[in-house]
């Protein structure tokens, strides 16, 4: 089964101190997607870095219910130190508008094409992007997988509950050891 990597929102946004939408423990999960990311650039595997971007000026649906966030080449929208692209083979960026890395992006398309059928998630926040980007997943036919120590949220009651909705409906849960794995 071929396995892409994705990689949600690891932004100066969420995890620089001084992001707009920092939270203490977000940092706790970098050095386990870095892992992640590692080991699949080793095994040759797709790397998908996922950025959230809004455009300045503009009417964004999503600004209805968060505040103006991640604008398109401000600091917050900028991938944090270490996560991105680095211009290796195998890596390709999904800039999305909403939750889900799969609405109204290429994303499933792309994947298909690399006849990707597995998918490995890593990222914030569990309960918001994570878990969209999970369920749109599953609904696109990739087997899923999330990696449960590579992703939190400042809401640890809905990252719990989100992380057994995923496994009890759209997929699996992994620890970063299990997860890498799935890259031979």
């Amino acid at each position: 089964m071929k396995t892409a990597l994705i990689v949600i929102d690891m932004q100066n946004s969420f995890l620089h101190p001084d992001g707009e939408n920092y939270y203490a423990d977000a940092g706790s999960v970098v050095g386990n997607c870095l892992a992640l990311i590692d080991r699949a650039r080793e095994a040759g595997a797709i790397v998908v870095h996922v950025a959230d971007r809004h455009r300045d000026g503009f009417d964004d649906f999503e600004n209805r219910r968060l505040p103006i966030h991640c604008v398109v080449d401000g600091f917050d929208a900028g991938y944090f130190d270490g996560f991105g692209p680095q211009g290796a083979a195998g890596e390709i960026e999904i800039v999305k508008r909403r939750f889900s890395a799969f609405f109204a992006t290429e994303l499933a398309l792309f994947l298909r094409e690399q006849s990707v059928d597995r998918v490995v998630i890593c990222g914030v926040k569990t309960n918001v992007c994570v878990r969209a980007t999970a369920q749109d997943a599953f609904a696109h036919g990739f087997d899923v997988v999330v990696v449960k120590d590579a992703t939190n949220s400042n809401r640890d009651h809905l990252a719990s509950a989100s992380l057994e909705d995923i496994e009890r409906y759209l997929g699996s849960l992994a620890t970063t050891a299990q997860a890498t794995e799935f890259f031979q």
